[in-house]
């Protein structure tokens, strides 16, 4: 039995990876921030339809507090499929970004990396053989207005993601980014009306959680053992 932890698992996509990984014969423990009820139902959906689940929570911004935790993960059993998928945005043009905003969201999406990732890595290698895949965005590969301190957040998590995948290749640990588009979910429902969907997106629709989850899905198999340091886009050809 392999376990899966998905960061960020209690939301729209998140949600989605966790029952495709569960759904491929992982134990997924399911993540969330503050959320722990919210990563407990899906944990029991995931039991009541014949997979293996539990649930965790802590602030993957806190160093301490994220080390404490997977150290507990640890001490029960080794995570060898890690989908880093939690992160935030916090828009405004940078002329008028508040200090908070852009440490916050780079706390998230990118501490939260290596905060998750780094205690993760010996034990994972130890076993020769791992999957970690990161949830990038569009906006880290081409850029987008009023989403600096994101567009940051999410690039360097794909030069991070480049960089790991050549550090354990020899551990037969494969590394690889995902970066969505438009994509839909609570967050993107009130912002992406669909006249400006079918303008920047050539396939005029927004894609949906399952669509990332099914790459997710195939990137954590055999099937991608050939794989690892590319950026694979889920966007409807927007790029």
């Amino acid at each position: 039995m392999k376990y899966a932890l998905v960061t960020g698992g209690s939301g729209a996509i998140g949600e989605s990876i966790c029952i495709a990984l569960a759904q491929d014969g992982y134990h997924v423990v399911v993540h969330a921030n503050q959320n722990l009820d919210r990563a407990k139902n899906i944990a029991d959906v995931i039991i009541a339809n014949g997979g293996l689940a539990s649930a965790v929570c802590f602030d993957v911004s806190d160093e301490q507090q994220t080390k404490a935790n997977i150290e507990q993960l640890l001490e029960k059993h080794t995570i060898q499929v890690l989908v880093n998928n939690a992160g935030i945005h916090d828009d405004a043009p940078l002329a008028g970004m508040s200090s908070v905003q852009w440490h916050r969201v780079i706390d998230v999406s990118l501490n939260g990396f290596y905060n998750v990732t780094q205690p993760l890595l010996l034990p994972m290698m130890a076993t020769r053989w791992g999957r970690i895949i990161n949830v990038a965005s569009v906006a880290g590969i081409m850029g987008n207005r009023g989403q600096a301190n994101y567009a940051a957040a999410k690039a360097g998590l794909i030069g991070a993601t480049k960089s790991l995948a050549q550090e354990v290749a020899s551990r037969n640990i494969l590394v690889n980014a995902i970066a969505p588009g438009i994509i839909t979910s609570p967050m993107t429902d009130s912002v992406f009306d669909q006249t400006t969907i079918n303008r920047i997106v050539p396939q005029k629709r927004a894609g949906t959680p399952e669509e990332v989850a099914n790459l997710v899905s195939f990137l954590a198999s055999d099937k991608a053992s050939y794989i690892s340091g590319q950026v694979i886009s889920v966007n409807g050809g927007m790029v």
